[in-house]
């Protein structure tokens, strides 16, 4: 494998030279997989993939042969986070579906073999888009991606769980007040300055929480960075990092991805900019494809997208948080914890805007 691939759609380095703060002995997975994966053989190179801020991922090659294999991180974790048994598991499950994702090969519990639990999937390629302004696109080709990644949502969102034998994958209900519990305690768990939008939006939240309690399966962190384009058309052939999967409120999933629409300052922002001229669909016609293809009816979206904005800040203040430590998944992790305060401040903001009521 050369050192440092570059990425086919953005120019980016896909690949870099394995961070220190996540090597592994490479000669013990090397006899591992020997033994646990398919068609596995000859010498072991490792490269890791610069994109992704929680769970490190590798591109492995042996015998002329390419796998990805995606790993806890080290060190000191966060309750319940980073689960990637649930990652396998969830692919896994979805392989039987209309909703596109990379073939799980094998998943490894043990923790003595690289440190950490870790699971091994196919290597795909094709395009990843990191900017949503999709530079190099023309206005009708950026339209086709938007209404693709829109297409995959709702198709997810129609995935009947209980047939695929997911129904203990989450706890069905309540959903958001659950979701609300949790990332205020990560927050406190991993904040390192205090942002009283933040504890604004911690109080305000569970008392506005719609009696919607719509159950389906959720991706967590859905957005154009998190899923691999067909390198010649405007098709999803994979959708990628399922770690905050679970049985939740479909509204989520949209609110998350229509962040970007509400931001100006953090990462991936589209606001203020001519979508028209960049041929994406603006928030309400993003909504509306939505809608349409789920059967829903209009709704008012600011309760789900405060809540996107306070999640999103409680985990990028984690982000920061591993920075600081020495254990961050990523080179820009002190960067994108850098949002935190923007994201909860945009919250906060879009409650305002209808009055705070």
């Amino acid at each position: 494998m050369a050192e440092g691939r570059v990425h086919p759609s953005e120019g980016l380095t896909e690949t870099i030279p394995v961070r220190a703060a996540h090597r592994f002995d490479e000669a013990r997975l090397a006899a591992y997989l020997g033994e646990h994966l398919d068609g596995f053989g000859g010498a072991l190179e490792v490269l890791q993939m610069q994109a992704g801020q929680s769970n490190p991922t590798f591109l492995l090659g042996a015998g002329g042969r390419e796998w990805v294999l995606r790993k806890q991180p080290p060190g000191k974790l966060l309750p319940s986070a980073h689960a990637v048994d649930r990652e396998f598991r969830i692919q896994q499950a979805l392989a039987a579906t209309d909703v596109p994702v990379a073939r799980m090969l094998h998943f490894c519990a043990d923790a003595d073999v690289l440190g950490t639990p870790f699971y091994v999937m196919e290597r795909m390629r094709g395009r990843v888009f990191h900017d949503n302004t999709l530079p190099g696109l023309t206005p009708g080709e950026r339209g086709a991606v938007y209404e693709a990644a829109c297409d995959i949502l709702a198709r997810l969102h129609r995935v009947d769980w209980r047939a695929l034998g997911l129904a203990d994958f989450g706890k069905p209900g309540n959903y958001f007040i659950r979701q609300i519990g949790r990332w205020s305690k990560q927050w406190q768990a991993s904040k390192q300055s205090e942002i009283p939008a933040m504890e604004r939006l911690i109080a305000w939240l569970p008392e506005h929480v719609p009696d919607d309690d719509t159950v389906t399966v959720v991706h967590g962190d859905y957005r154009l960075g998190n899923m691999m384009f067909h390198p010649d058309r405007p098709e999803v052939i994979a959708v990628f990092d399922w770690e905050l999967s679970t049985l939740g409120h479909p509204l989520s999933d949209l609110a998350y991805t229509l962040m970007p629409y509400n931001t100006r300052d953090a990462f991936g922002a589209l606001m203020d900019l001519d979508l028209a001229a960049l041929g994406i669909p603006d928030q309400e016609s993003y909504i509306r494809a939505y809608c349409a293809r789920t059967g829903r009816a209009s709704f008012d979206p600011t309760f789900y997208l405060a809540f996107s904005m306070f999640r999103m800040a409680a985990i990028t203040e984690g982000v920061l948080a591993r920075a600081l430590s020495g254990i961050a998944s990523s080179a820009d992790a002190a960067k994108v914890g850098a949002n935190t305060r923007p994201y909860a401040e945009r919250g906060w903001a879009l409650v305002e805007a209808t009055g705070g009521d």
